[in-house]
């Protein structure tokens, strides 16, 4: 296996004074090791998970068994699937391979996990490092231990720093708060913060207080709605163990016929992401980090949900349901809500996050609005790869906006050929 380590004493973060005191008065000498080799990558499994418990702001998009799951089913001997939504096969083309491109960077102080990153190295066209999980994962992130934050944050940005010699660092979706916004901050060569998808979150209450958040209007229909599912005898039911395979199978046929005929992410029918879900959602629901519900009708599964977690956010990733549902008037976007608030409300977290995504149905529970970041970092030698890239993040904002005030008007004009 290829493996880089190194000893140093702790690096300056934004008040290098600060840290240098801490880093004297501790005697903090940190090490850094870089993987390249998947049977390593899984051995960090236990490192890995302590540190992840110990970063408050961690998303289960930053836990050991999803970023591992994926690296297997997407980065190692194949494309980088899934680089960027609908452009998955693009993206295949442009990375020929994930052997030799794997770049996890774990860092010690004294022998203990204080920060980590999960990276991969790519060529779209310029070299980049980018975080493993691709676009099925709706936020990225490094780890750093809140304890020890003030230091290991320059730390890992020191070991990034030699890591990143030929490539510019490209994290996307990175969350307001987040670990890696600490890393940016120290970082002393060149850098750009860009703006990236949208997220809408809603506190984690139970159905009581979200439906207080409604006008009064809206909240008496949501009422209706509910009514309208004990009527029709819908029960839950949460999966655990040796069930997990053929329940995410069951999801997974019931979101491809949920979305028949329909606009769906060619992604989530792919066999790739099925065995990576599939393998994810088990380890993450034997460590707590995910939720399997399965709703049914006479015995039958007519609906199905993953709802993935970390410690202080849960978010509703992927379901499926039967257009039954929709036949007999059932709101299932109603109901899935609801079985989510119903636990979240006591299991401390502070956040209930439907992801990503700025869907209408979404705004009816007035959530908030939280957009995540797109940071880059790179040498001062590689700038003008830096600049190339915001330039193309540019160019691609302005075409995206300029489809999306030309949809109106394509309406209209196929509106006005079927008349």
């Amino acid at each position: 296996m290829a493996l880089g380590s190194r000893t140093r004493s702790a690096a300056p973060p934004c008040d290098p004074v600060s840290a240098l005191l801490t880093a004297a008065r501790s005697g903090a000498v940190f090490t850094t090791e870089v993987c390249r080799d998947t049977g390593r990558f899984a051995e960090l499994a236990p490192e890995w998970g302590t540190l992840y418990r110990r970063c408050r702001t961690a998303t289960p998009f930053q836990s050991h068994a999803w970023l591992y799951s994926w690296w297997l089913s997407y980065g190692q001997g194949c494309g980088a699937g899934g680089a960027r939504g609908g452009r998955a096969g693009r993206a295949a083309r442009r990375v020929r391979g994930g052997r030799g491109r794997l770049r996890v960077v774990l860092v010690r102080r004294s022998g203990e996990p204080v920060a980590a990153a999960a990276l991969m190295l790519t060529h779209r066209p310029l070299p980049v490092l980018v975080h493993l999980g691709g676009s099925i994962s709706d936020f990225s992130d490094v780890l750093l231990d809140d304890e020890h934050a003030g230091t290991a944050a320059p730390a890992l940005a020191d070991a990034l720093t030699e890591l990143a010699r030929t490539a510019v660092i490209d994290l996307r979706e990175v969350r307001p708060g987040a670990a890696a916004e600490r890393v940016y901050d120290c970082w002393h060569g060149p850098r750009r913060r860009l703006t990236d998808s949208a997220c809408l979150e809603l506190p984690a209450v139970p159905m009581d207080g979200l439906l207080a958040r409604l006008p009064a209007a809206r909240a008496q229909r949501v009422r209706a709605k509910l009514r309208k599912l004990d009527a029709l005898g819908i029960e839950e039911r949460m999966v655990e163990g040796a069930e997990i395979p053929a329940a995410v199978e069951r999801l997974l046929a019931l979101h491809r016929l949920q979305w028949q005929g329909r606009g769906v992410t060619p992604e989530h029918l792919s066999g790739r992401f099925a065995e990576h879900l599939t393998r994810a959602v088990r380890a993450m629901v034997d460590s707590g980090d995910a939720r399997v519900t399965e709703f049914t009708l006479a015995g039958a599964v007519v609906a199905a949900d993953v709802t993935l977690m970390s410690g202080q956010l849960a978010g509703g990733y992927l379901y499926g349901a039967d257009p039954e549902l929709r036949a007999r008037k059932a709101d299932v976007a109603t109901m899935l809500l609801r079985g989510g608030a119903a636990w979240i409300g006591g299991s401390g977290r502070a956040t209930l996050s439907m992801l990503r995504g700025n869907e209408p149905y979404k705004h009816h529970w007035r959530p908030e609005t939280v957009t995540n970041q797109r940071l880059l970092l790179a040498r001062s030698a590689l700038a003008p790869s830096l600049h190339l890239l915001v330039a193309r993040a540019a160019g691609r904002g302005r075409a995206a906006e300029l489809v999306k005030r030309a949809r109106p008007r394509l309406r209209v004009r196929r509106g006005g050929d079927k008349g």
